[in-house]
């Protein structure tokens, strides 16, 4: 599969390194080039120096046509917009946006855009922990609605807590990257 992920903090590199290892073709961008630095020495994939809001760089980045996208940078309204560009300019098949307000998440999933918010999944993963019942706040939505200008993307199944990325830790190697 070829998965792109915009953002690489500790989420995005995380998951670069997951699929990287798995085999899967990996296209990691980010605007700071010292973000990379949390990418492991064997990561394989490509990690470009970029705006992941901006169509033309993310052509350029190869990102069109992707089996997935996956928005997780620190900024609700820039994963949103990367998302609507991935529906309705890139040909994404599966895409996701990290957002941090429970409201939004749930506002951009009627939207047609699936969401994770990782305020429920924590809330959950310690009401989980300490034998309380679910918080009922969203964790991984999918789209519910549709989204002017592309079709209804289906969110991706939900990992399993086994199967789930661990924050990987920072390389001192540089990872090639290049503008865009």
């Amino acid at each position: 599969m070829k998965i792109v992920i915009i953002g690489c903090g500790r989420v995005g590199a995380s998951a670069a390194e997951l699929y990287d290892r798995s085999g899967h073709e990996v296209i990691i961008l980010d605007s700071s080039t010292a973000a990379f630095d949390r990418l492991p020495s064997s990561f394989g994939g490509k990690a470009i120096r970029g705006d992941g809001t901006d169509e033309d760089v993310l052509r350029r980045a190869g990102a069109e046509g992707a089996d997935v996208l996956l928005s997780l940078t620190e900024g609700d309204n820039r994963n949103v917009m990367a998302a609507q560009l991935a529906i309705e300019a890139l040909g994404a098949r599966r895409v996701i946006a990290k957002i941090n307000d429970p409201l939004r998440a749930d506002a951009y999933a009627e939207l047609g855009i699936a969401t994770v918010c990782r305020t429920g999944l924590i809330l959950d993963a310690m009401n989980d922990y300490l034998g309380l019942p679910a918080s009922g706040m969203p964790g991984l939505l999918p789209p519910s609605g549709h989204h002017a200008g592309g079709d209804t993307h289906h969110a991706l199944a939900e990992p399993s807590p086994q199967n789930a990325a661990t924050e990987s830790s920072a390389s001192s190697r540089p990872v090639a990257s290049r503008e865009v």
